[in-house]
């Protein structure tokens, strides 16, 4: 089976965030039907809680391990990087797909009127920052002679070339400040990992718990499965090269202006 990092010489081991649910829970399933994947860290708050990972868990056996980790503290950040390295001493691919928009605190905001600063500090918090101080902590296992490849989904709303409607500050400004932030780092670590490749994927609207509200104006033939869009960026994903670090890459292999 075809390999989801480009290039490796031996089956791939996996970091997955936001693994319980939506577009991560598609992606290990995915993933743990590759026989090129070695083996797989899912990543959630609750992950070994989740009836879904817990179901692959006994279907796959030790291939997949589950970390509880909330990535907007830095104990969850640590976390993380423990659990990873109890598990395997190299990663090969890292996605990320954790990310808020709305919850029982916070929603997309309307207006100037309506901002509100803990809502920023918690959304930038999980979009923008746990990103960037994820692969910090995870940076000793990259290997620097091996192709390796970090992915963390963006949002076409995080463009600021794109953006023509307004509204929706926080989201937007924590995925433009993610953009900023992997888009820097990949220009780091084509200095001290030269066969890397980090990129922001923009998966298009999925039938997530993220988008439910606000589907009511997308035609059906453009929001896709959580499966569908997993594949799709898995493929990707498995296509990308060293010169394509840096970019932010929709689900159709397009690139989204910043």
């Amino acid at each position: 089976m075809r390999s989801p990092v480009d290039g490796l010489d031996a089956p791939a081991q996996v970091l997955v965030t936001g693994a319980s649910s939506g577009i991560g829970l598609a992606m290990v399933e995915a993933l743990l039907d590759n026989q090129a994947v070695a083996g797989i860290c899912a990543v959630s708050r609750h992950a070994c809680a989740s009836p879904e990972l817990a179901a692959l868990a006994r279907l796959h056996g030790p291939r997949l391990h589950r970390i509880d980790a909330d990535l907007a503290t830095d104990a969850g950040i640590d976390a993380v990087a423990v659990g990873v390295r109890s598990v395997t001493g190299v990663l090969h691919l890292a996605v990320n797909c954790a990310g808020v928009l709305h919850d029982d605190a916070v929603q997309p905001e309307k207006s100037l009127a309506t901002l509100d600063r803990a809502a920023f500090q918690q959304v930038f918090a999980l979009n923008a920052f746990a990103p960037i101080l994820l692969v910090r902590a995870l940076l000793p296992l990259l290997d620097a002679r091996s192709r390796c490849v970090v992915a963390s989904l963006s949002a076409r709303v995080g463009s600021i070339g794109d953006n023509r409607l307004g509204g929706w500050y926080a989201y937007r400004a924590s995925k433009a400040a993610q953009n900023q932030l992997l888009r820097t780092l990949s220009i780091e670590l084509h200095r001290s990992h030269p066969l890397a490749t980090c990129v922001l994927l923009h998966p298009g609207t999925v039938d997530t718990p993220l988008s439910a509200p606000f589907q009511s104006r997308v035609p059906a033939n453009a929001l896709f499965t959580p499966a569908r869009a997993a594949r799709q960026l898995l493929d990707v994903i498995a296509g990308l090269q060293p010169r394509d670090s840096g970019r932010f890459i929709a689900w159709d292999g397009r690139d989204v202006p910043w």
